[in-house]
C-alpha cells in the first residue's frame, strides 16, 4: 500500500461513534447546512418501509433539532408496493419519470441518483440502498458527520462487515474480484477504502453536481474515481457503520454487474469505448446451456451542473 494511503486510512477513517448526534447537530445549525437523504428504490417493499420509519424517527423527530431535512424515495418503477409503502412511513415518493421529463430515462441505479439531484436540495446528500435489513440510523448519521463537522471533506462512504448468509466477511463477491483489483492496480490512492462499491455514501452537493454519472451499476466506481481526481484523496472519508445485511444477488446478476463495472473503469482509464458492449452468460435449460446476451451500460449522464433545468433552479 502507498504510504500515502497509510496516512489517509489513520487521517480520514472514522467509526460512527466518533461523533455523537448531538456533535453533529449543533455543527449543522452553526453551519445552516441541509442535508437530503436519498433511498433509490425498485421492488423493495419489504424492506423500504423500516428504512424510512427509522429515518424519521430518529433523524428527524425524534431529536430537538432534525440532523435530516429531506427524505425521498425515488422508485425507478417498482412493480410491487414500494412507492405505498415508502410514502405511508413518511418519505415523500417521487417517480424516476416525473424528474428531468424533457430527458427519457433509462433503466440503471445510476440514471436515479443523478435525477434525485434534481428533485432534492440539501447542501449534502446521502444515498442509502432501499433493500437493507436491520437497518441502523447510524449508517446515515455516521456518513454525513464528518461533512457537518470537517469542511475539508467533500466525501464519505459507509464501510461495513459484510456477510454471506452465515458466513462473515463473505459478501461484497463483486467488491472483491472485480472493483478491489481495478482500484489496487489502476488507482492504488484509493485503495484504502473497505468498502468501494458499497451503496451509502454522502457527499456536498457542491461535488456531486460536477460529476458525470454511469447510469448503472458502475455509478459507485465512477463517482469514487472521479471525485479523486476533482477534488483529491484528502477529501474522501469512510466510517464504519457496523454490519450491512441486504438481498444478494445470483451470480448471473453479479456477471454482469461485474460487467458495467469494468466498462466504467475502462472509460475512465482510456476515455474510449467498448468494442463491443455487450455480456453472454449461460444457464441450463432442458436441452443443455443455453446462452443469454445481455448489453452493457455504455451511457453516461453529464454532471448535473450542465443541465438547463437545474441551472435555472438554482438560479431562482
Amino acid at each position: 500500500m502507498l504510504e500515502e494511503v497509510e496516512r489517509w486510512l489513520g487521517r480520514r477513517s472514522w467509526t460512527a461513534d466518533d461523533r455523537p448526534l448531538d456533535q453533529l447537530i449543533s455543527a449543522k445549525r452553526a453551519a445552516g447546512t441541509t442535508v437530503s437523504v436519498v433511498l433509490p428504490a425498485l421492488d423493495e417493499e419489504a424492506t423500504v418501509g423500516a428504512i424510512v420509519e427509522t429515518v424519521r424517527r430518529d433523524l428527524i423527530e425524534g431529536i430537538p433539532h432534525p440532523l435530516v431535512d429531506e427524505l425521498v424515495v425515488v422508485d425507478s418503477g417498482s412493480t410491487d408496493r414500494t412507492a405505498e409503502v415508502a410514502a405511508k412511513a413518511g418519505a415523500r415518493v417521487v417517480h424516476r419519470d416525473e424528474i428531468l421529463p424533457r430527458i427519457p430515462a433509462v433503466p440503471g441505479k445510476g440514471e436515479v441518483l443523478w435525477r434525485s439531484l434534481m428533485a432534492t436540495t440539501g447542501d449534502v446528500v446521502c444515498f442509502v440502498d432501499a433493500d437493507l435489513r436491520d437497518f441502523s440510523a447510524a449508517f446515515v448519521s455516521g456518513i454525513v458527520g464528518p461533512l457537518l463537522t470537517d469542511p475539508e471533506v467533500q466525501f464519505v462512504k459507509a464501510m461495513y462487515d459484510r456477510p454471506l448468509g452465515d458466513a462473515p466477511g463473505q459478501g461484497g463477491r463483486v467488491t472483491e474480484l472485480v472493483a478491489r483489483p481495478l482500484l489496487n492496480l489502476h488507482w492504488p490512492r484509493l485503495a484504502g477504502f473497505v468498502q468501494p462499491l458499497g451503496g451509502e455514501y454522502a457527499v456536498r452537493r457542491s461535488l456531486l453536481e460536477r460529476l458525470p454519472f454511469p447510469v448503472g451499476y458502475g455509478v459507485e466506481l465512477g463517482l469514487l474515481v472521479d471525485a479523486l481526481h476533482t477534488v483529491g484523496l484528502d477529501a474522501l472519508a469512510q466510517v464504519d457503520v457496523g454490519v450491512r445485511l441486504h438481498r444478494h444477488q445470483d451470480g448471473l446478476a453479479l456477471g454482469r454487474m461485474a460487467a458495467a463495472i469494468y466498462r466504467t473503469a475502462q472509460v475512465r482509464l482510456s476515455r474510449g469505448h467498448l468494442v463491443r458492449p455487450v455480456l453472454t452468460q449461460f444457464e441450463r435449460g432442458p436441452e443443455g446451456f443455453v446462452p443469454h446476451t445481455y448489453p452493457v451500460d455504455t451511457e453516461e449522464r453529464p454532471p448535473m451542473a450542465e443541465i438547463e433545468e437545474y441551472a435555472v433552479r438554482r438560479v431562482a
